[in-house]
């Protein structure tokens, strides 16, 4: 058997390199997207672990609360900043080149964090992180809305979120009193580590291979902004309750350790809503599985209410975990068919990572006035916003399908 060669990729860009190195990978089969949400995690894998990342910084450095939960929030407002400038870059840049230099530069700011032990100084290096990190993401989501149904494609990238994340939710903490601080950003460079062995063996994506987006490109821009803002409301409600949510079963008289366990079991649940996505794909449409979900989560978001019985607060969190796994690839997807070059999908990571972190932001505003039960409802009635404003755009491409 003769050893593998490089394979020349006729009417490449000519931004990039004259070979690439992979082999008879399909660039819309289970591998390829699979590298693609690798690809796509590995800028912002810390949010995936927040808890972990929160705590541990708590734990190990002696942060109060309020310290370690802003370099949470620096980290991700800077994932935003990049994600906002992978809108105009995507066309104009080699995304294999670019994603190369951004994962060696993540790489080494997660290294210099190890050693920082200032708040201050911590949080100015998260938001570098941040931005270097969304700019990746943005590039990710870019290719992926190259690729057949990319719904699909975004379903992978949930489940291997949620399922690395369950991991590290669950295996990281205990490991913080012997190896500190380390242990958390070492888990974040392992992860770029794997994405840039993989990122070779990507297959090169061109034009936009979604025949959808051939259709009607003239009802781009309001049904875009109805999904980009349905994209914000569904991430600031989850992830608003999703960072106080060890606190909010605290106070509910739950142990912490049986929290970490829900939360860690719960992020492996949520595949099962990735997967359903790969299954179910456009079959049914959008708009029935957005509208089914968004109703789905509300529903459970609802059922934390009644987070002092220990039953109530598994079933809301694994449901809850199942349902944003499930939406989240469907609104994505959204934004993804509105654009032929990706442009659109690098602007739907600005707006989930702009939800992401002003979520918490704000839950931080209401808990510190008003009961959980209060920022519940304000969850949900965020919830029935997003469901309303996903339902436009979707029914549109239903429609033109």
């Amino acid at each position: 058997m003769q050893p593998s060669q490089p394979v020349p990729v006729e009417n490449k860009p000519a931004t990039d390199s004259a070979y690439v190195w992979y082999r008879d990978i399909d660039p819309n089969g289970l591998v390829a997207r699979t590298m693609l949400a690798f690809l796509a995690t590995a800028g912002l894998f810390y949010v995936n672990i927040m808890p972990a990342l929160v705590s541990g910084l708590i734990e190990a450095l002696g942060f109060s609360k309020k310290d370690a939960g802003l370099v949470a929030s620096f980290n991700v407002y800077g994932a935003a900043l990049g994600a906002f400038a992978a809108v105009f870059v995507v066309k104009i840049w080699s995304w294999r080149t670019t994603s190369v230099a951004l994962l060696l530069a993540l790489i080494v700011t997660d290294l210099i964090s190890i050693v920082i032990h200032d708040p201050y100084a911590l949080m100015a290096m998260r938001f570098l992180h941040g931005a270097i990190g969304g700019l990746l993401v943005g590039v990710g989501f870019s290719i992926i809305a190259r690729t057949k149904e990319a719904d699909k494609t975004f379903g992978i990238l949930l489940l291997v979120q949620f399922g690395l994340g369950g991991v590290g939710v669950i295996y990281i903490p205990p490991l913080v009193p012997e190896y500190g601080t380390a242990i958390l950003f070492s888990s974040l460079i392992a992860f770029s580590v794997c994405t840039l062995l993989m990122l070779p063996f990507i297959p090169q994506y061109q034009e936009n291979a979604n025949p959808q987006k051939d259709v009607q490109q003239s009802i781009q821009k309001w049904p875009l902004l109805s999904a980009l803002f349905a994209l914000f409301l569904f991430q600031a409600a989850n992830m608003g309750l999703y960072a106080y949510i060890i606190d909010l079963g605290q106070v509910a008289g739950l142990k912490t350790e049986m929290i970490s366990t829900i939360i860690g079991v719960s992020a492996w649940f949520g595949i099962l809503g990735s997967m359903l996505v790969v299954w179910l794909s456009t079959r049914f449409g959008r708009s029935i599985p957005l509208t089914i979900g968004i109703i789905f989560t509300g529903i459970n978001t609802l059922i934390l209410h009644y987070a002092a019985q220990e039953w109530a607060f598994w079933l809301a969190n694994i449901n809850i975990a199942i349902a944003w796994a499930f939406v989240i690839p469907y609104i994505l997807g959204l934004c993804s068919e509105f654009d032929r070059q990706g442009q659109m999908a690098a602007l739907g990571g600005f707006a989930s990572k702009m939800g992401l972190a002003s979520g918490p932001l704000a839950a931080a505003l209401m808990v510190s006035g008003f009961s959980y039960g209060f920022l519940i409802n304000i969850a949900v009635v965020a919830l029935i916003f997003s469901m309303i404003a996903a339902w436009w755009p979707a029914n549109l491409l239903d429609q033109e399908s």
